[in-house]
């Protein structure tokens, strides 16, 4: 994309955050400040639409920026301030490693939900407790197969998942092979971090098959009890109220689906796991997260963690056209007091 664009992009997204409206182009064209004419930015902002950058509402001549618009404005346009030091030292004094791990997972999520005015989420760390022994897969009729999780103590857990076709066995001998030789032995919450990051990142360098079982892992891991036993909720939700006083405003639509989302509490964990094995902050835009209910809202994640390894993520849930440089930074500086604080604990304790 040309220097062009991306300023004239930049100008849009972040006019559009400001005002919530399509933007026209004589308005474009006062903001971004580039020298040319009415036309030629016309011009661009048509050929912006015709990639899928922009989009034009039918009650607009303005255009307003697409998910994959703001995907590129995320991740090639704006830029993100160090954060400041009264930034740290407010989080970091609320962090106080004297608490309780519960204790310190609420308090990180109300402060994300009282510096970003939006909703917060943080999962409480994971306690591993038992270790994966073996994976199987059992055939079944109609396209089915039964994934079995042979933990320490010979306790099975299992789930009947649909596939996309009858596997003969020497094909499901490979898959769970292959499953054996990378997670067994592990604790539960090892072995999912090690599906939902390294291996999720090679998947497409295999062959088909083993696609197919890392496909089918992740569904059976989906289910485990394991994912639910750290604690009664998973997660420490804050700041719902300031969604609902953005939807009153008009900023945000569908209130009740995205409240709908946040009780599908196994559906949340995982869309949160997906964020475990990330080198920093992870950014969902709409429809990334996967969510339906969380469809028209953006997620900014980031992995916290005790002793240099994740036990958890934090994210931020607000509109799609929120202030990405304001809330990156408060994301990513609580994620990393939260870490230090686990870290004092640890060391007190010893």
């Amino acid at each position: 994309m040309k220097e062009r664009d991306l300023i004239l992009m930049k100008s849009l997204i972040e006019s559009y955050v400001k005002q919530g409206t399509p933007i026209g182009s004589k308005a474009l064209l006062q903001s971004s400040h580039l020298s040319v004419s009415p036309a030629t930015v016309r011009n661009i902002m048509a050929d912006l639409e015709r990639q899928g950058l922009l989009l034009s509402p039918h009650t607009s001549a303005g255009r307003i920026p697409t998910t994959q618009g703001l995907r590129i404005f995320v991740d090639k346009i704006i830029q993100v301030r160090s954060p400041k030091s009264a930034l740290i030292n407010h989080v970091r004094s609320n962090l106080n490693p004297n608490l309780d791990t519960r204790s310190l997972v609420g308090t990180a999520s109300n402060l994300l939900s009282d510096l970003t005015r939006m909703a917060s989420l943080v999962q409480i760390p994971s306690t591993p407790v038992k270790k994966l022994q073996h994976i199987d897969f059992v055939p079944l009729s109609d396209h089915r197969l039964l994934v079995v999780m042979v933990l320490e103590n010979d306790e099975i857990q299992n789930r009947v998942i649909q596939v996309d076709r009858n596997y003969e066995r020497s094909e499901i001998e490979q898959m769970a092979n292959y499953l054996n030789r990378q997670l067994a032995g592990r604790d539960i919450n090892s072995a999912r971090k090690e599906l939902f990051g390294e291996m999720l990142k090679e998947k497409q360098q295999l062959d088909s098959l083993l696609q197919n079982a890392i496909e089918f892992a992740e569904k059976g891991f989906q289910s485990s009890q394991e994912l639910t036993q750290q604690n009664e909720d998973g997660f420490h939700l804050s700041g719902q109220t300031n969604l609902v006083s953005m939807a009153s405003h008009g900023q945000l639509d569908n209130i009740e689906q995205i409240f709908s989302a946040f009780k599908q509490k196994q559906q949340i964990m995982s869309l949160l796991d997906r964020s475990l094995a990330a080198d920093g902050v992870k950014i969902f835009i709409g429809e990334e997260s996967g969510s339906q209910g969380l469809a028209g809202c953006s997620l900014v994640t980031a992995p916290y963690k005790q002793d240099g390894k994740p036990v958890g993520v934090l994210a931020v849930v607000g509109p799609t056209r929120m202030q990405y440089d304001k809330v990156i930074p408060i994301v990513d500086v609580t994620a990393k007091m939260l870490s230090s604080a686990l870290d004092s604990k640890v060391r007190t304790s010893s």
